[in-house]
């Protein structure tokens, strides 16, 4: 057993997203979330900018003594994953793909019309269609970059037209033209615009990925015999820039007062 808590960091505040199902399955965890709000959007930025904000924040999180790492982010499990673990060996480091590549492999067959969506770094690096390959070669893949969906989410902007229209100006020819029945949420901020999907095409079958990586959670502490037995510390949230919106979001996505929460603003100044 270990009672030290487990780090997530993302970009922003899409990492929450895997929070809410993490406490709900292993509610005896305790977490330390890093959202780089001040240096959101990540996925429109070069690689080598995502591998040292990456390993900046890594560093942060192994000297906050967190027993395992959880990349909370697509385009950085995307980029970084395995530079991660080099710089970490033993430490337990799960990026959020290989599970959802693994699920959708597992339940789409060839008649199956996938769909991923995702930032441009993600999608470029067509991480999610070489590992879902390598594991069923026959299925049939599509992807696209939506690059405003971030920003907009970080904002705050989601249940309203703009929102909306953003999703059909990028999905509305994809979908109709692939024929896509299953859609990967490419990206930790899309489950929080999955009603905004569901409710404009409600055909598809959806693949969150942010739920999808409890299940390797729960594998890898089990394995290592890391389960939390009795918690002694609050989840602590971290942002670069603890904006009102990153609060407010954490209050969207789960109802903290079912758990001991702290908020703090991470000088940025401290990574020079």
């Amino acid at each position: 057993m270990d009672n030290r808590p487990i780090g997530f960091f993302d970009s922003g505040l899409g990492g929450l997203t895997c929070i809410s199902p993490l406490m709900k399955a292993l509610p005896k965890e305790r977490i330390i979330y890093f959202g780089d709000t001040a240096r959101t959007p990540y996925g429109s930025k070069a690689p080598s900018t995502i591998r040292m904000f990456s390993a900046q924040i890594a560093d942060f999180l192994v000297q906050s003594n967190v027993k395992m790492i959880v990349i909370a982010c697509n385009t950085v499990s995307a980029t970084c994953l395995n530079e991660l673990r080099v710089r970490f060996p033993g430490l337990p480091i799960i990026g959020i793909i290989q599970p959802a590549a693994q699920a959708v492999a597992e339940s789409c067959g060839k008649g199956n019309r996938i769909g991923i969506i995702g930032t441009k770094v993600t999608i470029k690096s067509r991480a999610y269609e070489n590992l879902i390959h390598e594991l069923n070669p026959e299925l049939s893949i599509h992807a696209i970059s939506c690059p405003t969906f971030v920003p907009l989410i970080e904002e705050g902007i989601i249940e309203n037209e703009i929102m909306d229209l953003s999703i059909q100006y990028y999905l509305d020819h994809f979908i109709k033209y692939h024929k896509i029945d299953t859609l990967i949420l490419g990206c930790t901020h899309y489950p929080l615009i999955r009603d905004n999907i569901e409710k404009l095409y409600p055909q598809l079958r959806i693949i969150n990925p942010s739920k999808e990586i409890v299940k390797s959670i729960r594998k890898e502490l089990e394995s290592r015999d890391l389960l939390a037995e009795e918690p002694d510390c609050e989840n602590t949230f971290y942002a670069s820039d603890l904006s009102e919106n990153f609060v407010n979001m954490i209050n969207r996505i789960f109802e903290i007062s079912e758990f001991r929460v702290a908020f703090k603003n991470f000088d940025l100044d401290t990574y020079k």
